[in-house]
């Protein structure tokens, strides 16, 4: 393996374990695909100690809909499969 592939998986990963965010990271993957099917988005802004913060951007920002989306599929998706997730919020900035 090279250097700096080897760099970039030490930066991933802690005591060999994937850190929260790169596992909510790989979980929004999917809820990305149904956002961005609407013309919306959404981004990750932080995610520590079981609480994820997030960015809805594109059609999402603002919608009358958008906390039903963040609670019923981003959060509900994101909580599935990465269970140490307790909580996702949405930050305005």
């Amino acid at each position: 393996m090279e250097k700096n592939q080897n760099q970039k998986l030490s930066l991933k990963y802690k005591g060999g374990k994937m850190e929260l965010k790169e596992k909510v990271e790989n979980a929004m993957k999917d809820v990305r695909e149904f956002l961005q099917a609407e013309g919306g988005d959404c981004e990750i802004v932080d995610a520590k100690d079981g609480i994820v913060k997030v960015r809805l951007t594109g059609t999402c920002r603002g919608c009358p809909f958008s906390q039903i989306t963040l609670k019923m599929r981003i959060e509900a998706i994101i909580k599935e499969r990465v269970p140490e997730v307790k909580e996702v919020v949405e930050v305005e900035e």
